[in-house]
């Protein structure tokens, strides 16, 4: 799946005047070079894997995942819609590490879910990875 660079990106990021951010000026541009445009910051990363998922980039998922922790497949649900996220907070403990709350919603086979996460990501070498993340 992919987006025209125009559309609203799906991660909800606002501009100054609180109007959609498009996806070639927010996620876009992370997931189409992720090898040279690296998200600056833990919430940059954290929104353009929401709309990783959004999209089903499992090479994007992947290439973000800290080694450590990362998987060795990842598998998407036939049929889940996402319907929007909510970064709640956004916090960075020191240089090279940081969390984000958020909430993401979407719609499976007819029933809504919700995914409430404190996620931790970790500094690399000036990269942000996604370690782990506490389920509320």
């Amino acid at each position: 799946m992919s987006l025209p660079p125009d559309s609203p990106c799906p991660c909800g990021r606002l501009d100054a005047r609180r109007r959609p951010l498009p996806f070639a000026r927010c996620c876009g541009a992370w997931l189409a070079d992720f090898a040279h445009q690296p998200a600056p910051d833990a919430q940059a990363l954290m929104r353009s894997r929401y709309t990783a998922f959004v999209l089903e980039d499992r090479a994007y998922l992947l290439a973000t995942w800290h080694p450590s922790r990362r998987p060795a497949e990842i598998a998407f649900e036939p049929g889940t819609r996402w319907l929007g996220l909510e970064v709640r907070a956004h916090r960075r403990l020191d240089p090279q590490h940081a969390e984000v709350e958020f909430v993401a919603r979407s719609r499976h086979a007819g029933r809504a879910h919700r995914l409430h996460e404190r996620s931790r990501f970790v500094c690399e070498d000036g990269r942000w990875f996604y370690v782990d993340g506490d389920v509320e």
